[in-house]
């Protein structure tokens, strides 16, 4: 069944974009990419032995995919006019559907980021740290000076 999704693959990637790629996925599924038009399919082994499921999403910026927005089972002795004609429907589907939004994040509205000093320790933190050691050391000369 593996080769036999490979090769359906193929040739339904040939219909479907003039510019794709296709490779099988570590969930063992063999995937469609068309990054011209940011949408994938795949094509997965389903219940019954001629029948494929058939998922349809989006790629997203970066090349990451999103998950599936649709799918379907479609069997492989239908021909590849109705395959194709069914994943026709499922993108179609995917571009109607709105684009997923970047989840912002909670609290205060994110603001631009400022640039930052490569200093760790500002000036400001310096004086504050000899001034503690200074009144360190005078109570240290007290006690010593006083004998006791």
């Amino acid at each position: 069944m593996r080769a036999r999704l490979r090769e359906t693959a193929e040739e339904l990637a040939g219909l479907l974009w003039r510019e794709y790629i296709v490779y099988r996925d570590r969930a063992g599924e063999v995937v469609i990419r068309g990054e011209h038009v940011q949408r994938w399919i795949s094509l997965a082994p389903a219940g019954g032995s001629d029948e494929v499921l058939v998922r349809a999403g989006r790629i997203l910026d970066g090349g990451t995919t999103a998950p599936a927005r649709s799918e379907t089972v479609v069997p492989l002795s239908a021909g590849m006019g109705d395959l194709a004609a069914a994943c026709r429907r499922l993108l179609a589907d995917t571009a109607a559907a709105p684009a997923p939004r970047t989840p912002e994040p909670l609290g205060r509205p994110a603001k631009a980021p400022r640039a930052r000093k490569s200093r760790h320790t500002g000036l400001g933190s310096w004086v504050v740290i000899l001034s503690v050691l200074g009144v360190v050391g005078l109570c240290v000369y007290q006690i010593v000076a006083n004998g006791g």
